[in-house]
């Protein structure tokens, strides 16, 4: 090109915001400098090089210009009678597309120079070109929104090839304005040819769900295009829904998409034009109800569209399941990937673990007998701890911390204590979407640890399942000792992070920029001072929450212990009642204690500290620790010990699971 290109253009004038958004054009891309963008034919056809090479052949023996005889079948006289109700005249630029068989025109937009056109009760008439595309069976018509009154309303299209003499009458009594009807700027019809039959025009249910990250929402314009066996909708924007605010952390929004029916669906192309890093937004799925077939699709993709997030695109390409069973089969198993890779630093080799049961609101006990319980209190705290003595993977050997010559054991369908090395001892540690483990016999798959609602082991046939519980929630001991080091987990994959500007965010990587050091003050209260940048230290004041405290009290927290989730909450010492918490942005801020997960963090160590003698001051660190890698994962002994004796007390048994 002859002059540098500063901005990218669909036909139908509809600015592109980034080259990854080309994809979402309708065929042609404009390209413009500094000037506006003009309306014109924009025919790609005569852009594209043939699907083929010719062959030799045709070479030797010319049966003349191939693609200009397709053109020369593709002429068409356009006529549009816009209505005579009062303002149904429009300011906006109006395009038409033409689908075939074969494929569809690009958008050909109709204007003239000989004055204003689609002005109330006129009627205009164009003749365009648009190739071979095969037997016509839709048309879509719309306008850029552009002007001073860009509503419209159309009365009747009428279509004349003029090369097979056909013609086609399609009446249309309808708005195409934000402030009309659905808010749709652009309508599909159905194309009546002799002895095929008609498509219906359907409206699509398509329900987005926004995931549950920190600043996973977006206020960007998202736009979608759903693909068919019989054409594709274009680039709708999604803006109508039930919702008062679209696209919210955590939220499902629904929208009607209207549109000549597409038969099965295979694909959809959806992208938003939030550009620079921060503005974009976690898509977690998309299904979209026909009402014509009843089905429903579909398509899975719990990825960022985020120029500073993965990979750095704001459009996914999303392919459908239209097996709903399958598909959240495969959204569980990528959350339990996920929450697997968060949690499973708790079983590392070396340390001590509590398993807490929800339904029962106790801990799993070993007694000197050998069989399992759970406590309520932690009277007999010792006998409630388990230490992980072998770590492959997801399958451990949880040593009793009291009585050691005993491991937590599946044996024949029983709870119970057993030495260690023996098949028994080993379990496998199964990840839940609510950060819940369940514990399964490695030898047996699917013989579970199951208490009923009294704390005792259970048969799942035994009594009813809402009154049995096979999930814990693990605590890991000496978490928040002094001098520990340790991630504040928002969410799955983000956590604490102070910002160079000192202020805090929720959305920061699991990386050593998230890393806080302990300061053990007394029993319950500390303070985290940033690894990466020492001496400054998480804080509320003055009704902010950041990382510019000194180490004062404004820095001393009270530590909130969650047994539900095994999370924390931090409440300011100097102001009770404050707690650092979360904006949906991920910001950090104070706030009063609430359910809703914004003062929820779940410490994950990357060093652990040391108990804080008495009388110990705590000072700012003087220069930054080196961080502990995670430790390497040890293997069983190729010839495992001898199986101890073992018993088990009242018949307690472990039911068994398909």
């Amino acid at each position: 090109m002859q002059r540098p290109v500063t901005k990218l253009y669909a036909t139908d004038g509809r600015k592109v915001p980034s080259l990854q958004a080309v994809i979402l054009s309708s065929g042609a891309v404009v390209a413009a400098g500094r000037e506006p963008f003009k309306p014109g034919n924009y025919d790609i056809q005569k852009y594209l090089l043939p699907a083929r090479l010719p062959g030799i052949s045709r070479r030797v023996y010319p049966k003349g210009n191939a693609r200009s005889e397709s053109r020369k079948r593709g002429n068409w006289k356009v006529s549009i009678i816009t209505s005579d109700l009062p303002n149904a005249g429009t300011s906006s630029q109006i395009y038409i597309i033409l689908y075939g068989q074969h494929r569809s025109s690009a958008p050909i937009y109709l204007y003239g120079a000989d004055g204003a056109r689609f002005q109330d009760g006129h009627e205009d008439t164009f003749t365009i070109t648009v190739g071979d595309i095969g037997m016509l069976f839709k048309i879509r018509v719309g306008h850029t929104n552009s002007g001073l009154s860009p509503s419209w309303h159309c009365k009747e299209i009428k279509l004349w090839d003029l090369n097979a003499g056909r013609q086609f009458h399609i009446p249309v009594q309808r708005w195409l304005a934000r402030d009309q009807e659905d808010g749709e700027i652009c309508r599909e019809f159905p194309v009546l040819n002799k002895g095929q039959p008609i498509l219906p025009v359907t409206v699509y249910e398509v329900h987005v769900a926004t995931g549950e990250l920190w600043n996973a929402g977006t206020v960007a314009n998202i736009y979608i295009s759903v693909y068919g066996e019989k054409g594709d909708t274009g680039s709708r924007q999604l803006f109508r829904s039930k919702s008062t605010l679209n696209f919210l952390r955590g939220q499902v929004d629904s929208f009607l998409l209207e549109a000549v029916h597409l038969g099965n669906l295979y694909k959809i192309v959806i992208a938003h034009d939030g550009l620079g890093p921060g503005n974009g937004w976690f898509l977690d799925d998309v299904v979209i109800k026909d009402p014509t077939t009843n089905h429903e699709y579909s398509f899975f993709c719990h990825r960022w569209l985020d120029q500073g997030e993965d990979d750095g695109k704001i459009i996914r390409e999303l392919y459908a399941r239209n097996n709903s069973i399958l598909s959240a089969r495969q959204k569980l198993e990528v959350i339990r990937k996920e929450t697997w890779a968060a949690e499973s630093w708790k079983f590392r080799k070396g340390n001590t673990l509590q398993f807490y049961n929800r339904l029962t609101g106790g801990f799993i006990r070993l007694h000197p007998s050998g069989h399992e319980d759970l406590i309520r209190d932690l009277v007999d705290k010792m006998a409630c701890l388990f230490d992980v003595i072998f770590n492959k993977g997801n399958v451990c050997i949880f040593q009793s911390h009291e009585l050691r010559h005993l491991s937590l054991a599946l044996d024949n369908g029983s709870v119970t204590g057993m030495a260690s090395g023996g098949a028994s001892t080993e379990m496998r540690v199964l990840s839940q979407p609510n950060r819940c483990a369940l514990l399964e016999s490695a030898r047996v798959p699917g013989h579970l640890v199951i208490f009923d609602r009294h704390g005792k082991i259970t048969n799942e046939s035994s009594a009813g399942y809402a009154h049995l519980s096979k999930e814990f929630v693990v605590f890991v001991k000496g978490v928040l000792l002094n001098s520990a080091v340790v991630l504040l987990a928002t969410s799955l994959c983000q956590a604490l992070c102070l910002q160079p500007d000192g202020s805090c965010t929720g959305v920061g990587k699991l990386s050593e920029k998230s890393y806080w050091r302990v300061h053990k003050i007394s029993s319950g209260i500390c303070m985290f001072e940033s690894v990466k940048n020492a001496r400054m230290f998480l804080r509320i004041k003055d009704g902010r929450c950041d990382g510019a405290g000194i180490g004062d009290s404004d820095c001393h927290f009270k530590i909130k212990k969650n047994l539900e989730n095994a999370c924390i909450s931090l409440e300011s010492v100097k102001s009770p009642g404050l707690f650092v918490g979360l904006q949906s942005d991920g910001q950090a801020k104070p706030v009063v204690y609430t359910e809703n997960g914004s003062v929820f963090f779940y410490p994950q160590v990357i060093k652990f500290g040391r108990e804080n003698p008495s009388g110990m001051s705590v000072t700012p660190s003087q220069e930054e620790e080196k961080i502990l890698e995670s430790r390497n994962q040890q293997e069983m002994p190729s010839e495992p010990e001898a199986r101890g004796a073992s018993s088990t007390a009242h018949g307690f048994h472990l039911c068994l699971r398909a």
